[in-house]
């Protein structure tokens, strides 16, 4: 006996065992709900597959941000390509301009200069980007940038009275917003 009583002091002083929770496949019904399938076990087929089913989805969204990286990209050179054969012609202009400034006629430069600005702020506009330089409008934040506040008593308030330097684009989409001189309020 005094082996037995040694093997139950040993079993007595031996750290208890956690709780495991009961295993899905055997966890208690409720009565009332009816009978429920087993939930599927860490190392089931069905667990594998849905892994599998991640690590593929997660393999896609990896090959989808990279393809569409190399696609920005592609995208933005072409458009920068556009944009630089659309001033292609102003260039040639310019050149064929200053080979004419030796011409016994000034005003035939000036004529060709004007023309090549007109060509320029034409592909801007096919671009996008309208020119603005309105004056008599009302002033807008948006659209405008003051730069100069005038006494000006024909004029309501907040009106433009003389753009320095014309805008590009319309607002929420611009180049640069107008330089202008605005009227101020009569005291």
């Amino acid at each position: 006996m005094p082996d037995q009583e040694q093997t139950r002091h040993a079993e007595d002083r031996s750290p208890p065992e956690p709780e495991q929770p009961p295993s899905p496949q055997t966890t208690p019904q409720d009565p009332e709900a009816g009978e429920q399938e087993p939930t599927p076990g860490p190392g089931s087929p069905e667990v594998a597959e849905l892994e599998d089913r991640w690590l593929r989805a997660l393999a896609d969204l990896d090959n989808l941000r990279k393809r569409n990286a190399r696609d920005l990209l592609r995208e933005r050179e072409a458009e920068r390509a556009k944009v630089a054969a659309a001033f292609l012609p102003v260039v040639d202009n310019l050149e064929l301009a200053l080979a004419h400034a030796g011409a016994d006629d000034p005003g035939a430069i000036v004529g060709g200069v004007r023309a090549v600005r007109d060509q320029a702020i034409e592909v801007l506009r096919s671009l996008g980007y309208p020119r603005h330089e309105e004056t008599g409008v009302p002033f807008r934040p948006e659209q405008h940038e003051v730069v100069s506040v005038v006494d000006d008593p024909d004029t309501a308030p907040g009106t433009v009275v003389q753009v320095l330097r014309p805008g590009y684009g319309e607002p929420g989409r611009q180049l640069r917003p107008a330089a202008v001189a605005v009227s101020r309020k009569q005291e």
